[in-house]
């Protein structure tokens, strides 16, 4: 939608603005891509984001990351702000908590990857097909997953060989999704012990 401007910007003497305040800088953003509006919005909701970031997320650069993803949304998004539907906070600070969903799903996924990619050949190359090696240990690793417990082994054949998320596991197996993860790490280190074994 196209949001009419309101006329002059009120500047206060505080850092504080007002919702009235708010507002019109992002109709300046969102008709005229005003950067000067913009840097105040940023002035105003940067430490407010970086403040949730650091709660949520644990960590200041992650929460530096929530601040800059967050209001870069905002700038490119702010045609889309209706003042007749939400406040600009509340606007601003949805996208906030949208954005920080998603790092702590990336970071999740990350963290798992990072564990299960030590265990878990990938081939990516066109020499793979050549590295009998690779296929031997594939072929070793898949048999040993046979071995693991009944519940460990269906969540790991679910992740890495339907490629289901955990989610979806634990949605189709109707378990929490803590329960998935657990049975998930307890396969994932019996598997690397078994690796360790046989490079030695």
């Amino acid at each position: 939608m196209n949001v009419k401007r309101n006329g002059a910007i009120k500047v206060s003497s505080k850092n504080e603005l007002g919702p009235e305040q708010l507002s019109e800088l992002m109709i300046n953003v969102a008709n005229s891509r005003c950067k000067a509006s913009f840097a105040k919005l940023f002035n105003h909701f940067g430490a407010k984001i970086n403040s949730f970031g650091n709660q949520r997320l644990h960590q200041q650069g992650l929460a530096m990351d929530l601040v800059q993803e967050t209001m870069t949304r905002v700038w490119t998004k702010a045609h889309l702000y209706n003042p007749d539907k939400a406040a600009v906070s509340t606007w601003v600070f949805t996208i906030m908590r949208n954005q920080c969903f998603d790092m702590l799903r990336k970071v999740q996924h990350n963290k798992e990857d990072a564990f299960g990619d030590d265990i878990w050949p990938l081939f990516d190359s066109d020499d793979a097909e050549n590295n009998e090696d690779d296929f031997k240990l594939t072929g070793t690793l898949l048999q040993h997953v046979n071995d693991l417990p009944p519940l460990q082994r269906q969540i790991v054949q679910g992740i890495y060989m339907q490629e289901m998320t955990q989610q979806e596991l634990a949605d189709k197996l109707n378990i929490p999704i803590g329960t998935v993860k657990s049975r998930l790490r307890l396969g994932l280190e019996k598997l690397k012990g078994f690796m360790e074994k046989h490079y030695d």
